[in-house]
């Protein structure tokens, strides 16, 4: 069965020319919040190519054809970026990357209604189908969620879709606001939108992209190195607008790390290097990045990642934390995964007194005091029926 709009708009616009795309934006601004969603391909990039842009408010939709020659979206990033009008996205993240790197900034002000069902107990990073059958009883076909969006023509039925996502994501952060209000929890919301709303999420450094690969070493030359082949990988990615991956695999990077090749023939003999890669232009690059990092002094080379392999958690505390943060997370309907991370409770477990989000704000109420009070025997678990409850322990 088809996606359908809201049957109070009208069938979706088609946007292709810049003066049309000025209108719609004129008269979104006039609105309290415009929902916001994207279509782009990015399976052979390393950039997302934006295809498509759907917006509606609150009588009308329009598929923004981004790919239509002559068109200028100058008129879309003013409306992202009017401050009186809340943009409304779901999963926001990979949306929010394209926006800035088109525009320069974070649509402000946002709100990701996949966030906010989280904070008001849908689970942890609920589906946007799940969440509009929930709160809306609609259905979403997922015939085109693979459609080749940079193909043109749009069809009708590929327009239909897009169109869909929008009109349904109304109803959506209509009911989780009034929820959340009601709940007084449109504060952890906005306290959630922080990460997403600093336009640096959107724009990794390139000579911190090492940490990511969590190597297994203490040794600083070997890490040295791995920063280096990193951060050279991810500009190289960067200006052929290829995946980093197709660039050189990570388990390359971490052999050439070890392996400091200096010669075209060394760097051929890494894995998923081929001898014409090693003698062209890009191998002499990085056999000369590998080369500047080989020569760096000690005092520059990166400190090793702090471990905490030798504060090992007490397995049954661990645990126990885990019971706590899964009955208070019940008691106040919200998902754990947003409260407190795995490594969040190893670290309560092992550490005296470790700085973490979960310690602090609205997850300080909900679970981080418990969770100190049952670390430092203040506390007991217990059942009482099907529930778990809190035990005051005499002091």
């Amino acid at each position: 069965m088809p996606r359908t709009a809201r049957p109070e708009f009208p069938p979706p616009a088609l946007i292709t020319d810049t003066a049309d795309l000025d209108a719609l934006c004129t008269r979104l601004r006039t609105q309290s919040f415009v929902t916001v969603d994207t279509e782009f391909m990015r399976e052979r990039t390393y950039w997302p190519e934006l295809c498509v842009v759907q917006l509606a408010g609150e009588t009308e939709v329009a598929v923004v054809d981004a790919l239509a020659p002559g068109l200028d979206l100058a008129p879309l990033g003013a409306l992202l970026a009017d401050t009186a009008v809340e943009k409304v996205f779901h999963a926001a993240r990979q949306d929010i990357e394209i926006f800035v790197l088109r525009f320069g900034d974070v649509p402000r002000p946002l709100f990701d209604t996949q966030v906010a069902a989280m904070v008001a107990g849908f689970g942890d990073q609920v589906g946007y189908d799940s969440l509009v059958s929930a709160l809306t009883g609609g259905h979403i076909d997922k015939a085109h969620r693979f459609s080749d969006w940079a193909a043109r023509p749009l069809s009708p039925a590929q327009i239909t879709y897009a169109a869909a996502d929008v009109t349904h994501l109304r109803r959506v952060y209509e009911r989780l606001r009034a929820r959340l209000e009601k709940d007084g929890r449109l504060e952890w919301v906005a306290e959630e939108m922080g990460v997403l709303a600093d336009p640096a999420t959107y724009r990794p450094d390139p000579e911190l992209m090492w940490e990511r690969l969590r190597p297994r070493t203490t040794n600083r030359r070997m890490l040295g190195l791995l920063r280096a082949i990193t951060a050279w990988r991810e500009r190289e990615a960067q200006r052929a607008n290829i995946p980093r991956s197709r660039m050189l695999k990570d388990e390359t990077l971490l052999e050439l790390a070890a392996t400091a090749p200096e010669t075209p023939e060394q760097l051929a003999r890494a894995r998923g290097i081929t001898r014409g890669f090693a003698e062209g232009r890009i191998g002499a690059s990085l056999l000369a990045a590998v080369a500047e990092a080989r020569a760096l002094p000690e005092e520059a080379l990166p400190a090793v990642p702090s471990s905490r392999d030798g504060l090992r958690p007490s397995p049954a505390l661990v645990s126990l934390l885990k019971v706590l943060l899964a009955a208070k997370c019940e008691q106040h309907h919200v998902a754990p995964k947003l409260v407190a991370s795995s490594d969040d409770i190893d670290r309560i477990a092992a550490e005296e007194s470790p700085d973490l989000p979960v310690l602090h704000g609205w997850r300080q109420e909900v679970f981080g005091a418990d969770a100190q009070a049952l670390k430092q025997g203040r506390i007991a678990l217990g059942v009482e029926g099907k529930r778990i409850r809190l035990i005051a322990v005499p002091g």
